[in-house]
């Protein structure tokens, strides 16, 4: 008899441990596919001329990078509008996907000797299914002088250093049209008596592409900060004191994007000869409409291991 009512038992609980399961797998499902789907990339490259983008390398990923200003173009023929020139300036850099979040990285300008080492952090990122419409991402770096010191004004060795950080708003509208907007703050621990050691900036960008591989870049770079301070020269007639006029020139800078999967080469016109973000902001004394103007190209290159 007992066997009988273990047999009833089993048959009536069997049918209920098979439901439960089908509905754990059903449930698992179901959270797969409601999974948000990230949105592509908006940008080729982790720059957009002068600025950084919000491209995050993805992990274990390596990106090495050339970027090249030539001088201005101002001398005509005399220097081949200024790719001959003498004053032009070059970075060599790479950074490394440590996170699907988070990138490193380290670079070396010849202006200067500046030694910058870099964080980009990808707080928000945009979804396909417009949850969430826009992404948000910080990038930072810390900057050394390391020229001879007979080269410099520096008396001590903290004076060398300098500091960058900026928040970057990025939408892609459209498989073919990308913006971002930067608010920037720089500080320089060193700087001459008549400027302020921190400088506060946005910019405004944008990537239009024109066939799948090439695109047209718009990059703008706005100081906001006044850089004259207290400091000034005394007009010995009137007693008035008279304050320099330090306020750095804005960014302009227009150019074309040739990408493929893994390498972008942008090649534009600037009035930005430095490459180190804070050196731009805080000095740029190049004006873009009086014909202070230089061609650069900046080529990244991104390998997956």
């Amino acid at each position: 008899m007992k066997k009988y009512i273990y047999t009833l038992l089993v048959l009536f609980i069997v049918p209920f441990l098979g439901t439960a399961q089908d509905s754990d797998e059903v449930q698992q499902d179901t959270i797969v596919k409601t999974k948000e789907k990230l949105e592509r990339s908006a940008f080729e490259s982790s720059y957009i001329i002068d600025n950084q983008t919000n491209v995050v390398l993805s992990k274990n990923a390596l990106e090495i990078m050339l970027q090249h200003r030539f001088a201005t173009v101002q001398n005509g023929w005399e220097d081949l509008a200024g790719i001959y020139g003498p004053n032009a300036n070059i970075r060599i850099g790479g950074g490394y996907g440590v996170h699907e979040r988070v990138t490193l990285g380290f670079g070396i300008t010849k202006n200067k000797m500046l030694m910058d080492f870099n964080a980009k952090v990808a707080i928000l990122r945009q979804t396909r299914s417009e949850k969430m419409p826009l992404s948000l991402t910080y990038y930072g770096n810390f900057a050394y002088d390391a020229r001879q010191q007979e080269n410099t004004n520096f008396n001590y060795n903290q004076d060398r250093f300098s500091f960058f950080h900026q928040l970057i708003v990025v939408r892609r509208i459209s498989p073919e049209f990308s913006v971002q907007g930067s608010l920037s703050f720089s500080h320089y621990n060193t700087v001459e008596v008549d400027m302020r050691n921190d400088m506060v900036a946005f910019s405004l960008g944008g990537r239009y592409k024109i066939t799948p591989n090439t695109a047209i870049l718009l990059d703008y770079s706005q100081p906001i900060t006044e850089m004259q301070n207290y400091y000034g020269t005394v007009d010995p007639d009137t007693g008035d004191v008279n304050y320099e006029n330090n306020n750095p020139y804005p960014g302009i800078s227009l150019g074309f994007e040739f990408g493929t999967s893994g390498h972008a080469f942008q090649l534009f016109i600037s009035n930005y000869a430095g490459i180190v973000p804070q050196e731009n902001y805080m000095y740029n004394k190049n004006d873009f409409f009086n014909g202070d103007i230089l061609i650069g190209f900046n080529i990244t290159r991104i390998y997956n291991f």
